[in-house]
């Protein structure tokens, strides 16, 4: 008998009371959330999906204002990459963080002032403290010494350059050229310029890395291996060794009664049929 006593006492213990009432999964924390959704969705005409719309369209803003931005191709300047009409998206966060362009890199910039009204995109030929000059023996770019060989992007026919320059890239700007150098306006054409054709690092908006649009041209732009064995600067060597040489060629000159070319003046003619080639369309940026 005492035992039965104790198993049924045991089992009625066991057994939940109840006055006992299951925990509430939506606490006041979450119904209060909710409350407030409710409230917005019941403000702004349309509902829910205006709210998803809306905050869809913030999400895109913020993302376009400091991550991406498109922009689209409105000359061939860029040309055979780059083909008028295409839409690419610029990394605007390339080179925020303690990153830099680097040769061969397409950038957009802003070329106010300095190229003309708008944006522009080009290939970054030459860098901070670069000493680039056309041509060599073979008609080739040359950087810091080394022969680049650009014809896997260079537009079909084109001639690396037919405007002879040889320049030294102050530090913090850059040296930017288009594919198509028979139809683009670039550093060639603004060396006598004041900036001398030079784009400062803070007017540079970020780095083209796809072609979005059309679908069948989509693709992403990759650094081509063609700078990939050009040397670093020698800490402004071959600089001075450039102007020692400019300097000798003035006193040559100046013996021999002649009046010495000004730096930079045979670079003024540049071709010049592709004046605003190369500028990112803002209507679609």
């Amino acid at each position: 008998m005492d035992t039965e006593a104790q198993h049924t006492e045991c089992d009625r213990s066991s057994r939940p009371s109840d006055s006992e009432q299951p925990s509430d999964p939506d606490g006041p924390e979450e119904r209060s959330r909710s409350a407030f959704t409710g409230r917005i969705t019941d403000w702004v005409p349309g509902g829910r999906i205006t709210v998803t719309l809306l905050v869809l369209l913030l999400f895109l803003l913020l993302l376009s204002t400091f991550v991406l931005r498109p922009f689209q191709i409105p000359s061939g300047s860029m040309e055979r990459g780059l083909r008028i009409g295409d839409r690419v998206l610029v990394n605007k966060l390339a080179y925020r963080f303690d990153g830099r362009p680097q040769r061969g890199d397409i950038v957009v910039f802003d070329g106010t002032g300095l190229f003309g009204d708008g944006d522009y995109i080009k290939r970054v030929v030459g860098v901070g403290g670069d000493h680039v000059v056309c041509c060599d023996e073979e008609g080739r770019v040359r950087v810091n010494g080394q022969s680049v060989d650009e014809s896997a992007f260079l537009y079909p026919g084109d001639r690396p350059s037919t405007v002879p320059f040889d320049v030294v890239v102050p530090d913090g700007t850059l040296f930017v050229l288009g594919d198509h150098r028979a139809d683009s306006s670039d550093s060639r054409d603004h060396l006598g310029s004041p900036g001398g054709g030079m784009v400062p690092l803070d007017e540079v908006i970020g780095r083209a890395d796809w072609i979005v649009w059309p679908f069948g041209h989509a693709t992403h732009l990759d650094r081509p291996d063609a700078y990939a064995r050009v040397p670093d600067a020698e800490s402004g060597a071959e600089a001075g060794e450039s102007g020692a040489g400019a300097g000798e060629t003035g006193a040559e000159a100046g013996e021999s009664g002649a009046e010495p070319t000004p730096a930079g003046a045979g670079a003024a003619p540049a071709t010049r049929s592709g004046t605003g080639a190369g500028r990112a369309g803002d209507a679609d940026g």
